[in-house]
């Protein structure tokens, strides 16, 4: 008979108020000088990454592009042929594995490609919020921090709690979790590479409700087994456990028919492994369902522009907050100064912007210089754009 168990918590809080005295001007110049070493850091390492972001884009762009002109779609999955050895093939179908995969604890088997056991403890959590206010000279930081009771998947250490007097977490769990994989896995006559396998990740939470007890200290409740006495109610070190699977390798009456993937790789005998393009890079994708070789490359396209998008837009930040850190002696040096010290810093956030955009974008332009030209010209001349912007509203200096 299944179960449903509503999380109960309990929470309690308490207030710390810590204060120092405020900093000298020295002191505050003093550590302005260190973020300017490490904004000099950041700054440089924006450069990289920019660059080596462009170099990789294309780099992976002529690999896809290689690849889609030299596949071969595969007439047959369930037949080897030794005219298509060493070559880029495309084939789909359902996953098959040689053995289910068994959970012996808990009584628990399902024919798929990876089996998850998820193990959770109730726990103790701290939360904490801050603020700081200047008072009589000093600076004081109010502090409030809360408990909660929580399911987790990893351990909690109490001992870093501000109060682990009645907060106290367990030092590990009794039952721990883990990922079971398939030894072989295939599709129709060929084997997957550990690579390939890696690639089915799509975890869907096993069901539960066709199962029994396992252990008489063990109650099922839903799609969780509790190691607790009362489910209902739990304590502290009370254990729940879940499981998930993925890819899976077999005709299951509850969970329907065997999961079909879509694979390109090259062909080594009845095996399918990385193929190295002459670009330097490595096709071996897998997505789940039957797709055509077109909707293949043009959906590993469209992860190459948002990783390349996403990077570059990394890249950038790096380089506005690198920046930001180098300028910061500024604001330090009229801090003192309300209204100075606010149009200060307005001025250094604008200043960052524009040389941090001005910069990625001349970076970015030196990366595609020796591959596309006319693209890198374009760029390049977009990227004078808020220079000219910055100093056009810059006020004209008075004639004597």
């Amino acid at each position: 008979m299944s179960r449903n168990f509503s999380d109960t918590g309990s929470r309690k809080e308490h207030v710390k108020i810590t204060s120092e005295s405020k900093p000298g001007f020295l002191e505050r110049l003093s550590e302005t000088s260190g973020g300017m070493l490490m904004g000099l850091v950041t700054f440089l390492l924006s450069f990289y990454l920019l660059f080596t972001n462009e170099g990789r884009a294309l780099r992976t762009a002529k690999s896809l592009d290689e690849g889609l002109s030299l596949v071969i779609p595969l007439d047959s999955i369930h037949s080897v042929s030794q005219q298509n050895e060493g070559r880029l093939v495309h084939l789909a179908g359902a996953l098959t594995t040689s053995k289910p995969l068994f959970d012996p604890s808990y009584g628990l088997s399902i024919q798929a490609v990876k089996l998850k056991r998820n193990v959770e403890m109730y726990q103790w959590v701290e939360y904490e919020e801050s603020t700081e206010y200047e008072e009589n000279g000093e600076i004081k930081k109010e502090t409030k921090y809360s408990y909660n009771t929580e399911w987790k998947s990893e351990v909690v250490n109490s001992r870093n709690f501000d109060r682990e007097i009645g907060h106290k977490n367990p030092s590990a769990m009794a039952v721990e979790s883990f990922t079971a994989v398939s030894p072989n896995v295939q599709v129709g006559s060929f084997v997957l590479s550990k690579g390939l396998v890696d690639k089915i990740d799509d975890f869907k939470q096993l069901s539960l409700s066709n199962l029994e007890d396992p252990h008489a200290d063990v109650i099922r409740g839903g799609d969780y087994f509790y190691h607790s006495e009362n489910p209902r109610r739990p304590e502290v070190g009370d254990l729940r456990v879940s499981f998930f699977y993925a890819g899976l390798s077999g005709d299951d009456p509850y969970l329907g028919s065997a999961d079909k993937v879509t694979v390109i790789a090259r062909q080594r005998g009845d095996q399918l492994v990385p193929y190295h393009t002459k670009s330097g890079d490595v096709l071996q994708i897998l997505y789940p369902g039957e797709l055509s070789v077109e909707e293949v490359f043009q959906k590993e396209h469209e992860s190459n522009t948002m990783k390349t998008w996403a990077l570059r837009a990394a890249g950038w930040l790096t380089m506005f907050v690198g920046i930001s850190l180098m300028t910061r002696i500024f604001y330090t040096l009229v801090d003192w100064f309300p209204v100075v010290r606010d149009l200060v810093n307005i001025g250094l956030k604008a200043f960052a912007f524009c040389v941090a955009s001005s910069l990625s974008l001349l970076t970015i332009s030196i990366g595609w210089l020796f591959y596309r030209p006319l693209w890198a010209l374009l760029i390049g001349l977009l990227s004078v754009v808020p220079i000219v912007v910055a100093k056009s509203r810059v006020p004209p200096k008075k004639q004597q």
